[in-house]
């Protein structure tokens, strides 16, 4: 009896011992696969996280320039969308764009679509023929049209990319960055047209007189499994590698993310939109609807202010007002000064002061008749 208790005991100190060893492995295998996920490091070449206020959330060689394959149809869209006033039209496709290398949506000579039905066909199926008749209709050429995107690049505050072509084909003279992407794509979803027709996961063009009816699904996998998603394109060549441009909106705010040869990109960029909500908080750093008063000044700033903050950050924002002359007296309404908003040492807002009701004169004294006067302060919670 007592070497069967010994022998009892023998086995449970070693099945104890087995499963201390096993949850300890699984535990530690967990802590890594969490610590990899929220590490936030990324496989691609370049890539950037644009917040709408214009802040950077993440990066990793932003401005460097890249091919960027299909992710170009963005610059593309967006360029007919702002010189083409009918999208309802119906044009015939051009012979140079039927039999487009890449992509496809098919097009065939004499072929009769609305121009809708191309951009459908563009942003949704990538077509290359779709991009090159789309480009030949708005500007007569691919010259032409190429012209046309870089000015809507430009317009975007992209500053280091060049555009050769509206589909993306690899071209010595075509590329861009991380950060002039987001910016564009930024700029696009702007545009309450092309923002419908990338969040769109599914399409018909109905049969024209070529073709039978075409059935379009969405290429952008992340419409169909992150909460907020509202597109915008991927893009595939053997130079570029896998490329996504997409975006999350939660609540009124937009976040893109780029990412540029990227082997997980889906992974990779859920992740990075997903933790731009939780790593950042959208603080309301102005309101045009409170007074700000200090002491005999009533002022109110005309616009609201928001801007992407994370928790440790909070205690490095501060307020410089400023006063154009503190020793006369303001009509309601009149711009008073300026208040810059910085975080830590930069300067992420300046906003001009508005009286409410008026700034009292102050007493003679030279130290009160100085023409600037300068409060700061910090943000309160």
């Amino acid at each position: 009896m007592i070497l069967l208790k010994k022998y009892i005991k023998k086995i449970l100190f070693f099945t104890v011992s087995i499963i201390f060893l096993l949850s300890t492995v699984i535990l530690s295998f967990n802590q890594r696969y969490i610590f990899d996920v929220n590490a936030l490091t990324s496989s691609a070449s370049s890539m950037c996280v644009l917040d709408e206020s214009g802040r950077i959330l993440y990066e990793k060689n932003k401005d460097s320039k890249r091919a960027n394959a299909s992710t170009t149809k963005i610059v593309t869209a967006i360029t007919v969308l702002e010189n083409v006033e009918n999208l309802d039209e119906v044009i015939t496709v051009d012979d140079k764009a039927v039999g487009v290398e890449g992509t496809s949506i098919y097009l065939r000579k004499g072929e009769m679509l609305s121009i809708k039905d191309l951009l459908y066909g563009l942003m949704l199926r990538s077509g290359n023929d779709a991009a090159t008749a789309l480009a030949i209709h708005t500007a007569s050429s691919i010259e032409n049209f190429a012209d046309l995107m870089n000015e809507t690049a430009i317009k975007a505050g992209a500053t280091n990319s060049h555009f050769a072509n509206p589909h993306g084909l690899d071209d010595v003279n075509h590329y861009t960055t991380a950060y002039d992407l987001s910016k564009i794509a930024m700029y696009a979803l702007n545009n309450p047209i092309f923002k419908q027709i990338v969040s769109t996961k599914n399409y018909q063009i109905l049969e024209t007189n070529e073709s039978e009816i075409r059935y379009l699904t969405n290429k952008n996998k992340l419409l169909t499994s992150m909460e907020g998603c509202v597109g915008v394109k991927t893009g595939f060549t053997s130079k570029a590698g896998r490329c996504l441009v997409s975006a999350k909106e939660i609540d009124g705010r937009m976040v893109v993310c780029t990412v540029l040869n990227c082997g997980p990109m889906f992974e990779e960029s859920k992740n990075f939109l997903e933790s731009s909500f939780i790593d950042y908080e959208n603080l309301q750093l102005l309101s045009k609807e409170k007074v700000i008063n200090k002491d005999n000044y009533y002022l109110k700033v005309d616009e609201d202010f928001y801007y992407p903050i994370s928790q440790g950050e909070k205690t490095s924002i501060k307020y410089v007002y400023t006063f154009f002359d503190t020793t006369k007296s303001y009509s309601d309404g009149e711009n008073v000064g300026n208040v810059e908003v910085y975080l830590g040492n930069n300067l992420i807002n300046s906003s001009k002061l508005y009286n409410i009701s008026r700034i009292d004169a102050l007493d003679d004294s030279a130290e009160n008749k100085s023409i600037i006067l300068q409060w700061v302060e910090g943000y309160e919670d």
